[in-house]
């Protein structure tokens, strides 16, 4: 947290600021309230170009990583260095005990240098240093080895004991005004008015609002990228990266990202970093001066990928279906990267490893996951997992059907032509069936019974309690709107979501109701959190501030994630579900401890549940008390349940 001085000294910084680029602001706040428009005044979208390795200026010398450790389970580190003209250059290091340098790799363009180094395991922390020789005078570049610090620190395991909070920093809470516009990147100013447009949030916000999070009751969050993303339209999102080791200016530096994972670290809440390795932004350096020619995916002419990901299995498809699906470019200011290629490979792995061990955080979210080489997402996942065997990561598969989605976790079972040595997940499948049981009543396949079919295919993964599951995301239409506005819809769906296997995320916001349609295709899933910007009108991070019904919905979340905390049936307690009759869906979470009753009526009608139906699981069982309200009942015959109702219930002796 920042003291009221340090607070005050950013408002000071802010106010010199806004002298400075108050044109750039007021131009865009016009320019976004009269269009709406993707891109600001002056800006045209990118036109697809064939990319050559010709080399060029170097407007900033890049050792790549900044630095490294000893004591890695790998010996292997690979160092990009990238300057003009070094290509032809000869490579040595300064005598150093446990590092030899084993391999120069050269590509076309001529500012690129890939050295291989060995690092052997009694190797201590001290400067590298590597010089280049050739016909013009010699060029010296520093780099470093550290001792390992982070990972012996680093919380337990994310997992199914944990629920997540998604939230997207530019949109969460600006907690430093001053670095709402930078000079040097190509997009500046905000505009709030404008979905497409920067809003001002940044990692300050989020150390800021801690206080907030804790008493919500999340064990963990996952920010929405956070690296740098310098294009000239639609940089808000993060999903565009012009730099795999520096965090948006924007957005804070690498020194504050690491003390948000800290200041997480010390409450008990686990960051997860969400990271893309199918494309980057078209002005990230080395798109800008392309190391070689199959760096990237490219043809002559614009290819854009198929979306879609069963081509990788379907043993029927067309080579060309194949190719396009994993080659194709999601937009035309989104290169396609190449992850075949093996220094480039190298480098990815690499930077992952590197924000992991440099700041401690506690795992990945990877961004659409079935879209980059799966060859390579495999050795990723193989290599990380090598390095930090208590780090958790899930894969976002945005697919239809549950057998295209498990065959990329691993242990499937299923044929792929790789192990994906991944863990887990986001589950879209169990994400679908949740939100249409909350929104139609059941059919022989539909509602509920969607919702039992898709458990019924958890023999599928090896540890289905792995999976990542959620109501919304960043990329959709918001809970509350898609059950609309409903309260015992939303009531319902959130008591389901957090009774279920998996590890639950909360979309931000969705504690309080907000709404909104679309995600990234319409205007009104990427909100601001109200107040989280000192100009709003009431700050609803305060629990006081919210309206009743606001209230009702924050309380009602807030019991559900602290009743799940402290009850570790809901974590790895086993899963047993009853075929749904009559609108009502009826499962139990059980262990030695504890045995937890959900039932769930999605009619438009009072059911009476007979509960003789479900002895096998109530033996012993002399009431029911319910968590959520701290009332108990005898034991009924019959349960009777209310349309849209769900009820969570702990069966007692």
């Amino acid at each position: 947290m920042r003291s009221e001085t340090s607070a005050a000294s950013a408002w000071i910084r802010f106010g010199i600021a806004a002298l400075l680029f108050w044109p750039l602001f007021s131009c865009a706040q016009e320019h976004g309230v009269e269009s709406m428009s993707r891109f600001p005044l002056g800006v045209e979208e990118s036109e697809y170009r064939y990319r050559y390795p010709t080399g060029g200026t170097v407007s900033e010398v890049r050792v790549e990583p900044p630095f490294w450790w000893v004591g890695m389970r790998s010996p292997e580190l690979q160092i990009l260095i990238h300057d003009e003209q070094i290509g032809d250059m000869e490579v040595s290091l300064d005598a150093y005990p446990g590092v030899r340098l084993k391999q120069v790799d050269r590509v076309a363009n001529p500012n690129y240098l890939f050295l291989q180094l060995a690092i052997d395991p009694g190797a201590r922390p001290g400067r590298l240093q590597i010089r280049l020789q050739g016909q013009e005078p010699s060029r010296e570049y520093p780099s470093e080895l550290r001792d390992r610090k982070n990972s012996p620190a680093r919380l337990p395991t994310l997992g199914p004991s944990d629920v997540i909070y998604l939230l997207m920093p530019d949109r969460f809470a600006n907690g430093d005004p001053s670095n709402d516009s930078v000079l040097s990147m190509h997009q500046k100013g905000i505009d709030r008015d404008n979905v497409f447009f920067r809003h001002g949030g940044d990692i300050q916000g989020i150390l800021d609002r801690l206080d907030y999070l804790d008493n919500l009751g999340v064990t963990a969050i996952w920010p929405n990228p956070v690296l740098e993303n310098d294009q000239p339209y639609e940089s808000y999102h993060g999903y565009a990266i012009t730099d795999f080791y520096r965090i948006d200016q924007r957005l804070g530096t690498n020194e504050l990202y690491r003390e948000l994972v800290a200041a997480c670290h010390r409450r008990g809440i686990k960051v997860v970093m969400d990271i893309i390795f199918n494309h980057v932004g078209d002005q990230h350096w080395f798109i800008q001066d392309l190391p070689a020619e199959d760096w990237i995916h490219q043809s002559e002419e614009y290819a854009q990928t198929t979306y879609r990901a069963p081509t990788l299995m379907d043993p029927h498809a067309s080579k060309a279906d194949i190719r396009l699906m994993e080659e194709g470019w999601f937009d035309k200011h989104m290169p396609d990267l190449n992850q075949d290629h093996p220094l480039l490979a190298q480098y990815l792995i690499q930077s992952s490893i590197w924000w992991t061990e440099y700041t401690g955080q506690d795992g990945f979210r990877v961004d659409t996951y079935p879209y980059p080489s799966q060859a390579f997402m495999s050795a990723w996942c193989r290599r990380l997992r090598e390095e930090f065997p208590d780090l958790h990561f899930f894969g976002e598969t945005w697919v239809h059907g549950t057998p295209i989605q498990a065959q990329f976790v691993e242990g499937s079972g299923l044929r792929t032509r790789v192990e994906s040595h991944l863990p887990a997940v986001t589950d879209f499948q169990l994400h679908y069936a949740l939100l249409e049981s909350v929104q139609e009543s059941q059919g022989w396949t539909s509602g509920v019974s969607r919702l039992y079919y898709t458990l019924a295919k958890d023999f599928l993964y090896e540890d289905p309690y792995r999976n990542v599951i959620f109501l919304d995301n960043h990329d959709m239409s918001r809970f509350f709107s898609a059950v609309s506005e409903d309260w015992d819809r939303f009531r319902s769906g959130m008591i389901l979501l957090m009774s279920m296997r998996g590890i639950p995320v909360i979309n931000y916001g969705t504690e309080i109701g907000l709404t909104g349609s679309g995600g990234a295709f319409g205007e009104g899933g990427r909100l601001d959190f109200p107040g989280g910007w000192p100009s709003d009108p009431v700050n609803k991070f305060v629990r006081a501030n919210l309206d009743e019904q606001e209230g009702r919905m924050f309380d009602h979340v807030r019991a559900l994630l602290r009743y799940r905390k402290e009850t570790p049936t809901l974590h790895r307690g086993q899963l047993m579900q009853f075929v749904p009759q009559d609108d009502v869906y009826v499962f139990f979470r059980y262990d030695e401890e504890k045995t937890i009753l959900v039932a769930y009526n999605s009619g438009e009608q009072s059911r009476p549940v007979r509960m003789d139906r479900f002895r096998e699981r109530l033996q012993g069982v002399g009431s029911l008390y319910d968590p959520l309200t701290d009332s108990s009942v005898p034991l009924p015959e019959i349960l009777m349940l209310e349309p849209r109702q769900a009820v969570l219930l702990e069966c007692r002796p």
